[in-house]
């Protein structure tokens, strides 16, 4: 077991992960950048660095300078929690390379999974349902246009590398096709630096319901059940929970199966979170694979009983999980609401200011 964790993160995750932490009797070590000097997470945490100025790019992002803080104060592993550099593979790499351990899953699983097109590709191999589309890659615009005749309209375009919304277009006409394309691929190549877009057939009567699971590095993937997050505004999470409300325990079942098949297609270990969408009578398809801790995990664990951070320290540290799928069950029912700082007078865009 690790002696000291550096957590690669602020606010509520970087606190939730100090709780873990503590629990296993782990010092932990916070990073800051001078907009955050002081954050309750620095308090929290048994020791603090500097890594930079308010900008993430010159602090969070920068995982050169976190690296070299994990090293400087004896840290063995790097805790990325969500966001920042949770998903970057060539970060997981770096660590590796300096001899530091990455809490999470393998660059190689990531790199599988970051591709939406990709793991389209995975999913459809392990039997997994995908929904009707095509890749764009290689495809001029003319042949994608007329994949999205022959899907039938309404269609989607996402960005391969997106994620949050980014980079996709509603379309429900072929005339509105050419423009929504092109906007895309600008999004997706500003925000991603890559302008590879998907385009698949558009569902409007849907539900999102999300698996998570837990893998070894040893070879055992278990799913911990499902979350429904149904409530979303601009392609983003208002309200979970688990169990879902909206599927049978026939689909359910299959749904879970699904993702662990996913997982144990790219050789999974840690957590992650295995994302459908739900159409109704049993049937459901792959929308996404994220290969990280999800904001929404507490609810997960309050039905489970399971502290999922906790799990992944002890899997990098190399311990096996010790119970099988027959083991996990759900008690009871758990709610997450997010609070967004957002304006109701104009149409619900973010807004900064004091908490009244």
């Amino acid at each position: 077991m690790f002696n000291k964790i550096l957590i690669a993160n602020r606010g509520e995750i970087a606190v939730r992960i100090m709780r873990s932490c503590r629990a296993l009797g782990i010092a932990t070590v916070a990073v800051y950048s001078d907009a955050d000097a002081g954050s309750y997470h620095v308090r929290e945490a048994d020791e603090a660095v500097r890594i930079g100025p308010p900008a993430p790019s010159e602090s969070y992002l920068r995982g050169d300078r976190i690296i070299d803080a994990a090293l400087a104060r004896g840290a063995e592993a790097i805790h990325p929690g969500y966001g920042f550099l949770s998903e970057n593979g060539a970060f997981a790499a770096n660590c590796a390379a300096r001899n530091v351990t990455f809490i999470g899953p393998s660059p190689e699983a990531m790199r599988q999974m970051g591709s939406k097109a990709n793991a389209r590709e995975i999913a459809k191999a392990a039997g997994v349902p995908i929904i009707p589309g095509v890749d764009g890659a290689g495809k001029t615009d003319a042949e994608l246009a007329e994949a999205a005749t022959e899907l039938g309209y309404p269609v989607l375009i996402k960005a391969s590398a997106g994620g949050g919304g980014k980079g996709m277009r509603v379309v429900e006409s072929a005339a509105a096709f050419k423009d929504a394309l092109q906007a895309a691929r600008s999004e997706a190549r500003n925000s991603f630096g890559d302008d590879h877009v998907i385009v698949e057939k558009y569902f409007t009567e849907i539900h999102h319901v999300e698996v998570q699971i837990l893998g070894d590095e040893h070879g055992r993937v278990l799913h911990l059940f499902e979350r429904e997050c149904s409530v979303q505004r601009r392609h983003q999470k208002i309200i979970e929970e688990s169990p879902s409300p909206t599927i049978d325990d026939e689909t359910r079942q299959k749904m879970c199966h699904a993702a662990v098949a996913l997982a144990q297609a790219v050789g999974y270990s840690s957590a992650g979170t295995v994302e459908f969408m739900y159409t109704g009578g049993g049937n459901f398809y792959l929308l996404e694979m994220n290969t990280r801790l999800q904001v929404e995990h507490p609810i997960t664990e309050a039905v489970t009983g399971l502290d999922i951070a906790q799990w992944q320290i002890r899997i990098a540290a190399g311990e096996a999980l010790p119970f099988a799928q027959d083991d996990l069950t759900q008690r009871g029912h758990a709610i997450e609401c997010r609070v967004y700082a957002e304006d109701a007078a104009l149409n619900f865009l973010p807004s900064i200011g004091e908490l009244a």
